[in-house]
């Protein structure tokens, strides 16, 4: 169960929470890291996705085979360390922040606001507010994953500890925590729509496909896989310009992805 439901049968203690919000996030990014890696490197490619342009990377199949010619297979992967710390961290504090949120946030809005019609709209801005959290948490983590993937060969960063010594170097703490602006931006309303599309997907599928009126494992993998696709495609751009804002001064690394 996904945010605070007083019929619930069983109460979910916090731990509970973490532990879900931290598994999570380690299947998921086991899943999906070769995604992330070719999303990050069409991100920080300025040239056009076209044949004939100069472009390292034109399609998902071709940058596949470059970056598995040019670095090996476990480059799909690069990064992988920081970005499982990444999902575990972000994991724990946005489920445990998003059922601190909606627990207190149903005792203190008038009853008629807490029925299932409306409440994927709370859920939005408590969603928001837990993303906000969980960004400021995790934001050193995200920056330095950023730099593991996008850099080429040779690698400017030879592991974790050295790529911290010398991101240090560059500007001090504020250098991990370039483009939080931006990344809170898009993370309140990403992780808001996350939430309420998730009640709302929810809500409809209820009904309609469950004849004990329970959403079940497969129904809730279905909507939370349908409401991801609708707040990415929503916040994508935003998305883009926070990656674009984390490499900066990091230009040595992407140019070493170019060919000569």
């Amino acid at each position: 169960m996904v945010g605070f439901d007083p019929n619930q049968r069983r109460k979910l203690t916090p731990f509970d929470h973490a532990a879900a919000g931290a598994v999570s996030g380690v299947i998921t990014r086991s899943v999906a890291q070769p995604l992330d890696v070719l999303k990050i490197r069409f991100q920080l490619q300025v040239e056009p996705l076209k044949f004939g342009t100069g472009s390292k990377y034109t399609g998902v199949a071709q940058a596949v085979g470059k970056i598995y010619q040019e670095e090996g297979l476990f480059a799909l992967w690069k990064g992988h360390v920081a970005a499982q710390g990444l999902s575990v961290i972000f994991g724990i504090s946005q489920f445990v922040s998003f059922e601190f949120l909606t627990k207190n946030t149903y005792y203190l809005l008038p009853e008629n606001l807490t029925q299932p019609l409306y409440k994927p709209v709370y859920h939005f801005f408590c969603g928001g507010i837990a993303g906000c959290v969980s960004t400021c948490v995790s934001q050193p983590i995200d920056v330095l994953r950023t730099r593991l993937v996008s850099q080429g060969e040779p690698k400017v960063y030879t592991g974790i500890r050295h790529a911290v010594g010398m991101m240090y170097q560059e500007a001090g703490v504020r250098t991990f925590y370039k483009g939080l602006t931006p990344t809170l931006i898009q993370l309140f309303p990403y992780n808001g729509l996350q939430f309420g599309f998730y009640s709302f997907f929810k809500t409809l599928w209820k009904p309609v496909m469950s004849k004990k009126n329970e959403i079940g494992a497969i129904g809730s993998g279905i909507c939370g896989s349908g409401a991801g696709l609708c707040s990415k495609i929503i916040i994508y751009p935003l998305d883009l310009i926070k990656k674009r804002l984390q490499v900066i001064g990091f230009e040595e690394a992407l140019c070493k992805r170019v060919d000569p």
